[in-house]
């Protein structure tokens, strides 16, 4: 059975902005539910319509997107945030991840990768723009973080372990499932455990907890 078309509220401060994303999305039958002009407006509006996906603008006035992010997650959880820029200045990058956004994009994002990203964050995968992610792995590699997340993986099996470092590289479900010949479903297992265990949201928090924890270092990732 397919799943359910993601509903997604828009919000940036350019009418057209917004027009052109619906146009976008809604070609590819993912639901607009709603749209806002700014962070203010964008709360108000996730209270209502409560979306499964918020694309966010992150330069906005009144309120900003990412403060608008903060208090739409604290208040919807289940929600999936994806701030979108046209600048991918690393200090976005790192508040974006610390206010729990599940993904980041540029804004000359094509119409067919912005389809896929709400997509893929309803999976529970992190969604990073290639650039970004470079610069976000040597960020936290180098020491340097800003301390996003800390949790004790302590409570990882081996294989658990494995398969968080694995994440770390940037691997997707099925390549973990070549790498340690396992099936993908065994896989989605371990990869729910993991999140349970270590408290995440999704494979973005997972990423940036394999560098914090040096799991990984930069020489492993995968661009």
């Amino acid at each position: 059975m397919d799943a359910p078309s993601p509903r997604v509220l828009v919000v940036d401060d350019q009418a057209l902005v917004r027009t052109g994303f619906r146009l976008i999305l809604t070609a590819r039958g993912i639901d607009v539910v709603g749209e806002a002009a700014d962070g203010v407006e964008a709360v108000a509006v996730a209270d209502r319509v409560r979306p499964d996906v918020a694309l966010l603008d992150i330069r906005m006035p009144t309120m900003d997107g990412l403060e608008a992010a903060r208090r739409i997650l604290a208040r919807h959880p289940e929600c999936r945030v994806i701030m979108l820029t046209t600048f991918d200045l690393d200090r976005y990058v790192y508040a974006a991840l610390a206010v729990g956004a599940s993904g980041f994009l540029l804004k000359d994002v094509t119409p067919e990768h912005l389809a896929a990203s709400v997509r893929l964050v309803c999976t529970g995968d992190a969604l990073l723009a290639p650039s970004i992610t470079r610069r976000l792995v040597e960020r936290f590699a180098s020491g340097s973080g800003s301390g996003v997340i800390h949790r004790d993986l302590t409570a990882l099996t081996p294989r658990e372990r494995e398969v968080l470092t694995l994440m770390g590289r940037g691997l997707s479900n099925s390549e973990l499932a070549e790498e340690l010949t396992l099936s993908e479903a065994t896989v989605k297992t371990h990869v729910a455990r993991i999140f349970a265990k270590l408290d995440l949201r999704d494979r973005a928090q997972a990423v940036v907890l394999a560098y914090e924890t040096r799991l990984v270092s930069p020489g492993d990732a995968r661009n």
